[in-house]
């Protein structure tokens, strides 16, 4: 990563994790795709559980952001026996956190979603699903932390094939657990609760295995407290903004939801549908910004600080053509999407009106998203953490609120359209003007 041309290295990282996230994505499609066959209020409850699943991704993505920031620099230094170390240490503090979640989780259920706005014909549904859902939770953030070193050495294909193998094991259990299949009775939502726990087990024991196996990235020894208490600080110096810079995001969304609310479940059900779409028309871009942070971290840590502005360039222009294309592409196709996963006219209005204005900032959410990904590569969380929370909490949220009560459903639309636009022009500007500045400086030895 740290020769020839900026782009085609970039893209060479980006192609493998977009592989891996379409398998995501298809398979979150079909998953909702699977439950609207159940109903319209068991896709109503389904969505009102994303932005607590948000969060459990939000926190996993945190630890891994934090342990891929430290170990790229690491490898462009040439320090195994430190990345050995992060990585150990990554894992122990990802299972603890996994059981932590799942603690919580299971003795909140009622309370956390009649805040998000759930009545009583949704919440005994929800009930049904998060019950099951949260036992994967350690099977979901202790394969991050694998993942994310993988990327960090410039292996983005080991990553990718574990991401579509999981989304391609998830597609018939969810037949067979939802539906029923053999001796395996209908199960409905608790159906699709248990298959996604399945998957995510199944293929987090492979990431772990070819980490320690094949890798030997994995140590075990005994360690004094003071060093694995060193490595989770280096792993949260990047950590815990990009944690809660993530974390921002889902509660945002939680306040979006509950704003959606007020205008009906099926409007619910109807954002939940559109936040699938969106999900994957911005899994390019979130490839991309996955693949800046191993770029832009082994270059800094190589110190080609002028290299890693190069391929910013290259990054920016990649987002404006890509945003550009999906948001026509949606604009043309929006009426026609809804009705593939629900019949509610509700629903389908609301889709439609999500996917024919809010795709027209993707471009601008793209180059916010980057920038966020080379601070955090660079060790400048702080930055990172600012211009996120600028989109989610400073405008996206106020906005929401107060365009929802002068327009109705579709000033929550505009708001977020707005957003993405301000945060967008913040972070190329930020980035830009703070980088060009530290390209004569010599890397910070410590959080390097």
């Amino acid at each position: 990563m740290t020769e020839g041309p900026p782009g085609p290295t970039i893209i060479a990282l980006m192609w493998p994790m977009f592989i891996g996230m379409i398998a995501l994505i298809s398979y979150s499609l079909v998953d909702t795709w699977f439950v609207g066959r159940i109903g319209t209020l068991e896709l109503a409850a389904v969505a009102f559980t994303f932005p607590v699943a948000f969060i459990i991704n939000a926190i996993s993505i945190g630890l891994g952001i934090g342990t891929s920031s430290v170990a790229s620099r690491l490898f462009g230094a040439g320090e195994i026996d430190k990345i050995q170390r992060i990585t150990t240490h990554s894992a122990m503090l990802a299972l603890g956190i996994g059981l932590i979640l799942l603690t919580i989780g299971l003795n909140t259920i009622e309370p956390v979603f009649r805040l998000l706005g759930a009545d009583e014909t949704t919440l005994p549904l929800i009930e049904q699903y998060m019950s099951i859902y949260y036992f994967g939770s350690v099977a979901l953030i202790v394969p991050m932390i694998g993942n994310s070193v993988l990327r960090a050495s410039g292996d983005a294909k080991t990553p990718s094939m574990l991401m579509t193998a999981g989304a391609l094991l998830n597609v018939p259990l969810d037949y067979i657990f939802i539906f029923g299949f053999g001796p395996v009775p209908a199960m409905y939502l608790e159906g699709a609760a248990i298959a996604t726990v399945i998957a995510n087990a199944l293929v987090g024991s492979v990431s772990f295995g070819i980490v320690y196996f094949r890798d030997h990235l994995i140590r075990w020894q005994n360690e004094d407290l003071p060093l694995i208490f060193d490595s989770w600080r280096r792993i949260f110096h990047v950590g815990i903004p990009a944690m809660a810079s993530s974390l921002v995001a889902p509660l945002t969304t939680a306040f979006i939801t509950w704003q959606v609310s007020q205008f009906g479940q099926e409007a619910v059900a109807g954002f939940g549908v559109a936040a699938r779409i969106e999900g994957m028309s911005l899994m390019a871009l979130m490839a991309l910004s996955a693949a800046i942070t191993p770029y832009a971290g082994q270059n800094y840590g190589a110190g080609q600080y002028q290299r890693v502005m190069d391929g910013m360039k290259y990054a920016y222009r990649w987002c404006i053509v890509y945003g550009l294309l999906v948001a026509v592409c949606l604009f043309l196709t929006s009426a026609y999407i809804g009705g593939l996963f629900t019949e509610s006219e509700t629903a389908i209005s609301t889709v439609n009106m999500h996917l024919r204005l809010v795709p027209w900032s993707y471009c601008f959410l793209g180059i916010s998203m980057v920038s966020v990904s080379a601070f955090n590569a660079v060790g400048k969380p702080k930055p990172a953490m600012l211009i996120s929370m600028t989109r989610t909490i400073l405008i996206y949220a106020p906005l929401a609120f107060i365009l929802a009560a002068l327009l109705g459903l579709p000033g929550v639309f505009l708001a977020a359209f707005l957003a993405n636009i301000i945060s967008g022009s913040l972070g190329f500007a930020w980035f830009r003007t703070v980088f060009l500045t530290y390209l004569d400086k010599e890397p910070e030895t410590e959080a390097a």
